[in-house]
């Protein structure tokens, strides 16, 4: 830590005045490093996590760069959400708030275009996402000509998000003699191929990972069957019964169907994804914010735009698919001196080789834990409520309390039966509707497959003319869907398909994981073959005589 407080970084009054107001007097590491080097005009490529303060830290000498008597853009700031860049707009006009001649406009989808081209008629620091950007170049109500310092918040996400193209014709479109900013909380190739292209000898700084403070989380993993997932998060919520949790999914779809499927468990859950509608978006971030909403189950992109403190658990539904990102999730929790748990779902030893290879960038240990039974769950509902009861009778009680239970007394009602009646009505508890999971065993061995095990399979769209080969496409299942390759069939190639088997109960999460995946750089589509197509054989392409050209493509046309 650098210990460096704002008073010793040389800004104005009207700014260390602003940054007081705000609350901040020592500069976190981000700050303290990014400030002083911004402010020499050197293009900027940092790393640091969220909740370390960047805002501040690229704000201040946004701030700075603004002239008094110059009324055009002069620094554009890009953020990959709405969320993102409102937030990042209130926080800079926080910064500017003693120095009126500073003209904020934060502009995005969702939002009236007639308020933001009147706000960007005297704006002179713009803040918005890079489609919403791009719309306004094409309109000719936002003129760049005389941009000084482009800021990239978040730049992985917007990349994540496909934002890329828009990146570049924006950071082509600024002035020669400018000053590009990126921060990001990881840093993958895409981030050092933008840098390349577009910053000039860029000075990189990186947060020391043994600076993110880790050591208030303990972080846990459980080994799941993959259809099971979903019930093993209802009986891991169950369990713990965490204050505030956040469950991160990789899809917007599963988002959706955790959300749905926990609310009618009976938990206080809302999702959030970037499909979302602005005003519904809004309502759920402040709900949770406030603790109206106790769970929140997010992508990682929604989740950038919620900064709470106080989270006593994140669960990673699904395993983050940048080694970073695993760091950047459970840094959410154990912030602030408070503890926090940080539980990872995993389908078969491919995944728990994976997490146990992101953890160690945390260099602290990752633990099995069994997946708690009916019975754990209950015994622990138990040891609960005796606590709360025991804390309660630390209190008189109420005279008027005391009268009633008198009263049931006199009635001829024992003293045993009225507490225990009392507790069935102010702690109902009900695991009916729970059921024990059939997990592995606690060595992570799996039972063999059986010869009569159901299997079922799928047709991806890539084959031999794309000079694919099995242990492409098996490598990608395994590492995707997370499962064990001695539990799938044979891949059959054909020239412009392939078959892939795999065991019937987990085709549908297999599928579901192989979305979006590229196997040899093309993209793929996934679709189930038919029931009465299992039985059909399908001749390997190398040792097949050539195929009669379009069958492949009528029956399984990419």
């Amino acid at each position: 830590m650098t210990n460096q407080t704002f008073s010793q970084l040389a800004l104005s009054p009207e700014l260390l005045e602003a940054v007081t107001e705000m609350g901040f007097t020592e500069a976190t590491d981000i700050q303290a490093e990014s400030i002083p080097l911004i402010r020499t005009g050197a293009d900027v490529l940092a790393r640091s996590q969220t909740g370390t303060g960047k805002t501040v830290a690229f704000g201040i000498p946004a701030v700075e760069r603004i002239l008094a008597d110059a009324w055009n853009v002069q620094v554009l700031v890009l953020s990959p959400t709405r969320e993102l860049a409102h937030q990042c707009g209130e926080e800079i006009r926080k910064l500017a708030h003693h120095l009126p001649y500073v003209k904020v406009a934060d502009i995005f989808g969702g939002a009236d275009y007639r308020g933001q081209f009147r706000e960007l008629q005297s704006a002179n620091l713009v803040i918005g996402t890079p489609g919403r950007i791009m719309d306004h170049m094409r309109r000719g109500t936002l003129d760049l000509s005389h941009l000084k310092l482009v800021i990239l918040d978040e730049a992985d996400e917007m990349l994540n998000m496909g934002f890329r193209e828009d990146i570049e014709v924006i950071l082509q479109d600024v002035p020669a003699d400018r000053q590009i900013v990126l921060f990001s909380a990881t840093i993958p190739e895409e981030i050092l191929t933008i840098a390349q292209q577009f910053q000039r000898s860029p000075i990189r700084i990186e947060i020391n990972r043994e600076q993110i403070t880790l050591e208030n989380i303990r972080q846990v993993y459980v080994e799941v069957p993959p259809r099971q997932k979903p019930e093993a998060l209802t009986l891991l919520l169950h369990y713990y019964q965490p204050r505030r949790a956040l469950i991160f999914s990789n899809t917007k779809t599963m988002v959706d169907e955790l959300t749905e499927r926990l609310s009618a468990a009976g938990f206080s859950v809302e999702g959030l994804h970037g499909d979302m509608k602005q005003l519904q978006r809004t309502t759920v971030m402040n709900g949770f914010r406030k603790g109206r909403v106790s769970i929140l189950v997010a992508t990682d992109v929604a989740a950038r735009g919620i900064d709470v403190s106080d989270l006593d658990y994140v669960i990673n539904f699904d395993i983050p698919k940048e080694p970073d990102s695993y760091v950047h999730r459970i840094g959410r929790t154990g912030r602030a001196g408070r503890a926090g748990t940080a539980i990872t779902l995993c389908c078969g030893r491919a995944q728990v080789l994976q997490l146990q290879r992101l953890a160690a960038r945390t260099r602290s240990g990752i633990d099995a834990i069994p997946l708690p039974r009916v019975s754990d769950i209950e015994q622990a509902h138990r040891e609960r409520t005796l606590k709360d009861l025991e804390r309660a009778m630390e209190s008189d009680p109420l005279p008027f309390h005391t009268e009633m239970v008198e009263e049931l007394i006199r009635r001829g009602h024992t003293p045993e039966r009225i507490a225990a009646t009392l507790m069935g009505l102010s702690y109902l508890h009900d695991t009916l509707a729970l059921k024990d999971l059939s997990v592995p065993t606690a060595s992570g061995k799996k039972a063999k497959v059986q010869e009569h095990r159901p299997m079922a399979a799928f047709v991806i769209n890539i084959g031999s003319a794309n000079r694919v080969m099995d242990r492409h496409i098996i490598g990608a299942v395994t590492e995707r869907a997370g499962i064990s390759s001695r539990d799938m069939g044979k891949v059959q190639i054909s020239e412009s398909f392939s078959t892939v088997r795999v065991p019937a109960e987990v085709l549908e999460d297999v599928m579901l994981a192989m979305r979006g995946c590229k196997i040899c750089g093309k993209p793929i589509h996934v679709m189930p073959v038919p029931e009465q197509q299992h039985r059909k054989k399908v001749v390997h392409c190398a040792a097949a005589k050539p195929q009669k050209k379009g069958k492949a493509h009528n029956t399984y046309g990419a």
